[in-house]
């Protein structure tokens, strides 16, 4: 059984840069072949896909986002992590980390159970 456990702070300042990690236990992330993601809520809205690490450990990006985000990974922790820089109160919303499967893309079979973040002064 595969597990997912987002960690990283609550509350971000305007500007600053929101970062969050997530441990995934039962997995290797460096098996093939899947993508692990990063998925957001903002409150009222539906879900937004941020970006994923490959098992390979190429990234991708949304390009609303890619300006501003970096995703990247610590194999031997089993961890990935996100990175966005220059943040408003508009990246305020409940962060998700996830995997999806290379074989049936855009099907997120486990999911961690998200974290809010907040962006506020």
């Amino acid at each position: 059984q595969v597990q997912l456990q987002e960690s990283g702070p609550g509350l971000v300042k305007p500007s600053q840069t929101l970062s969050l990690t997530c441990t995934v236990s039962g997995g290797a992330i460096t098996a093939n072949y899947y993508y692990w993601s990063w998925i957001r809520q903002p409150p009222g809205k539906g879900l937004e896909w941020i970006g994923y690490i490959a098992y390979s450990g190429s990234t991708y990006y949304s390009p609303s986002l890619r300006s501003r985000t970096s995703i990247s990974r610590d194999t031997s922790k089993n961890q990935f992590a996100l990175q966005l820089s220059s943040v408003t109160p508009e990246d305020t919303a409940v962060y998700y980390c996830a995997r999806e499967s290379v074989a049936e893309t855009g099907y997120y079979d486990y999911w961690g159970q998200g974290t809010q973040v907040t962006v506020s002064s």
